[in-house]
């Protein structure tokens, strides 16, 4: 049984929103722990990015249960994982389902598009009728080894059909046995307003930056998965290579401490003596 999964889910249960920053690899997970982070997101659109491809399907539930163990492994926090659409019927479901939890996942959402899926975030997106989704939960909840493993359901409906068809998909899904609902592709503050308020009494889960986390955690969300730190290392990397192509050179203030704090956090020390121990 993996602990994660319960700490996550007395996490939940608990009074305070859970946030979790976008990961998309093993060293940026380690970060996040490091910095004091209770949980970390790993995001399909970053899995996708670091391989070189866009959000748009492309990656298969093989490849995405490959950087949950890569991730898992590394923190001993609760990693929050993407698992697209379940990557078939109910039966495929199941399946994603039980190789995330093997994989090392304390929770994972399936979205209710159509596949290939697309960003929540990009136009052009299409859902499954609510019918066909409905069973896709209810096996994703059966499925689970782990009754701690957090099942969340994410609609896609509100870019393509509005709120009312949201509403009705939320509470179906819920009554199927979904642990949260995510509703995603919130982008004003009006989206926000309406999802905290056409939605309460339910377990929610918003993705997004709209609002400091004090001022979200008001709206009575259990979990924000946050977008921010994607967009920075993106930023921050495109940055520095532009630099150095243009100037010949990286700023080097710090650049000793930064190293130094990388190995450290990476465990060289802990491997040194690892090695000392069976080496003589």
């Amino acid at each position: 049984m993996n602990p994660a999964a319960k700490t996550l889910r007395e996490m939940l249960n608990g009074s305070a929103m859970v946030l979790a920053p976008f990961v998309y690899d093993a060293l940026q997970g380690k970060i996040a722990e490091s910095v004091g982070f209770e949980a970390v997101y790993m995001t399909g659109f970053g899995t996708a990015a670091a391989r070189g491809f866009p959000d748009l399907g492309l990656l298969t539930m093989t490849e995405m249960v490959e950087n949950v163990r890569a991730i898992a492994r590394s923190v001993q926090i609760p990693v929050i994982c993407d698992a697209d659409t379940g990557y078939g019927n109910p039966t495929n479901v199941w399946r994603t389902v039980r190789e995330y939890e093997h994989a090392g996942a304390a929770a994972l959402h399936i979205e209710d598009q159509v596949w290939p899926k697309r960003c929540g975030f990009l136009t052009g997106k299409q859902v499954i009728p609510m019918e066909q989704m409905v069973p896709k939960v209810r096996a994703a909840c059966d499925a689970r080894s782990n009754s701690d493993t957090v099942i969340i359901a994410r609609t896609d409906a509100l870019a393509v059909n509005g709120w009312d068809d949201v509403v009705r998909r939320a509470n179906a899904y819920r009554d199927a046995g979904a642990d949260l609902i995510f509703v995603d592709g919130i982008r004003t503050a009006e989206d926000l307003e309406n999802y905290a308020s056409k939605l309460r009494g339910l377990p929610l889960l918003y993705n997004g930056q709209l609002k400091p986390v004090p001022a979200l955690a008001q709206y009575g969300f259990k979990l924000t998965i946050h977008t921010a730190t994607f967009l920075a290392v993106y930023r921050a990397m495109r940055e520095a290579l532009t630099e150095l192509k243009e100037t010949g050179s990286v700023e080097r203030t710090s650049m000793d401490d930064d190293f130094r704090r990388l190995i450290q956090l990476l465990g060289v020390d802990e491997m040194d003596a690892l090695g000392k121990k069976y080496n003589g």
